[in-house]
């Protein structure tokens, strides 16, 4: 049976609110300080040349079903984003749930807020990284797991005639979990970790198939205790808002001795603007 703090995930959910608060605080002092007229026309086409949005969510999954049985993965992705002159933000929010011969495999969910700050447009060079993760799984032992750091970046490969863009990240981040150790004992303990992120995205005629890919490696400076994380995206766009997709995702927590690799296809759907 799993332990779950109420207060500790109010807590989480409080600290999250005030991080989109001051995120998008931060998005309208930015677009105030483009604005150079009070003219309303002038104020519209500063925010729209400043600052642009995205959203999308992806539904993908497998079902297998014999008689009297079934089995199903279900992985969804709910993605927010906002690109401005000096900064990018993500908010990415990631569940999968599924069973296997009516036993429950999984129920994991995680949510990340990341801002890069500073990056160079269309051209190799340093940045600055923010990030700030919650996550909650099943498979993987974890209860609540609580990340939060800072670092520095740099863009190898930042082609966007190409569509091409290859980056290296690094920096250390507080983590604060409850997890189940493989002992089935509950265990609540901090550590700092250093945080080095591999990101890439690569596409083929101008969108038509896209490569995305996202890996991180989080060692805490206590020991062997790290954690891996790999997200791969393969989309094949059907129009400007429908992508067919599939994604393999390797997840790794040392300190509870757990895993899991999830590979599923299906549907996403998004806009800009």
């Amino acid at each position: 049976m799993r332990i779950v703090s109420f207060g500790f995930i109010n807590s989480c959910m409080r600290y999250f609110l005030s991080l989109l608060l001051a995120s998008f605080s931060v998005i309208q002092v930015c677009a105030q300080d483009k604005l150079s007229s009070p003219a309303k026309d002038t104020i519209h086409r500063s925010i729209k040349n400043d600052t642009s949005y995205h959203i999308s969510f992806a539904g993908t999954g497998s079902i297998n079903k014999a008689i009297n049985d079934i089995t199903y993965l279900f992985n969804n992705d709910l993605n927010f984003g906002v690109d401005h002159e000096k900064f990018s933000l993500n908010f990415d929010n990631n569940w999968v749930y599924g069973t296997d011969h009516h036993t429950k495999t999984n129920n994991d969910f995680l949510s990340v807020l990341q801002m890069d700050w500073n990056k160079p447009k269309a051209k190799p060079g340093f940045y600055y990284w923010a990030l700030a993760s919650y996550n909650t799984s099943y498979s993987l032992k974890v209860n609540n797991q609580v990340l939060a750091g800072a670092g520095i970046a740099y863009s190898l490969i930042n082609d966007t005639t190409n569509h091409l863009s290859l980056s290296l990240s690094d920096g250390p981040v507080y983590d604060y979990s409850d997890l189940v150790l493989p002992d089935s004992t509950h265990v609540n303990y901090s550590t700092l970790r250093n945080s080095f992120r591999l990101h890439f995205h690569f596409e083929v005629k101008k969108g038509l198939i896209a490569l995305d890919g996202v890996d991180f490696l989080q060692n805490s400076f206590k020991g062997a205790d790290y954690i891996i994380r790999s997200v791969t995206t393969l989309s094949l766009k059907l129009n400007k808002w429908l992508d067919l997709t599939s994604s393999l995702n390797y997840n790794e927590q040392r300190r509870t001795e757990s895993s899991n690799l999830i590979f599923t296809y299906g549907f996403r759907v998004g806009k800009r603007f």
